[in-house]
């Protein structure tokens, strides 16, 4: 399975107010960069994830994120954006604005 480019457009809506955005496709999924920083993918599934590590991880998990696993098991440092956000994009801005700032 790969991602659309009506997946890629939603994650766009989603993302639309934090600005600077590009995208690459990637592995049957995309990456997705703010002025040239990657901060968010699109697994092939069509679930996005950003990047996070430390504090900022913690947060995500504590609102139920879950971490990025390849098919071997082995983690990236990606969690989902949390389900409030997924139809929210004043809220995924924010997760989003956030997850950048933690870069």
């Amino acid at each position: 399975m790969s991602v659309t480019d009506g997946d890629i457009e939603r994650v766009y809506e989603l993302f639309d107010d934090v600005g600077g955005l590009s995208h690459r496709k990637m592995m049957g999924g995309a990456s997705f960069y703010c002025n040239g920083q990657i901060f968010a993918i699109l697994s092939a599934e069509g679930r996005v994830f950003l990047k996070a590590s430390g504090p900022f991880a913690d947060e995500l998990a504590a609102e139920g994120a879950e971490k990025f696993e390849m098919e071997d098991g082995r983690g990236m440092n990606y969690w989902t954006l949390p389900d409030a956000a997924l139809d929210d994009p004043e809220l995924a801005c924010d997760w989003a604005r956030r997850g950048l700032a933690a870069l």
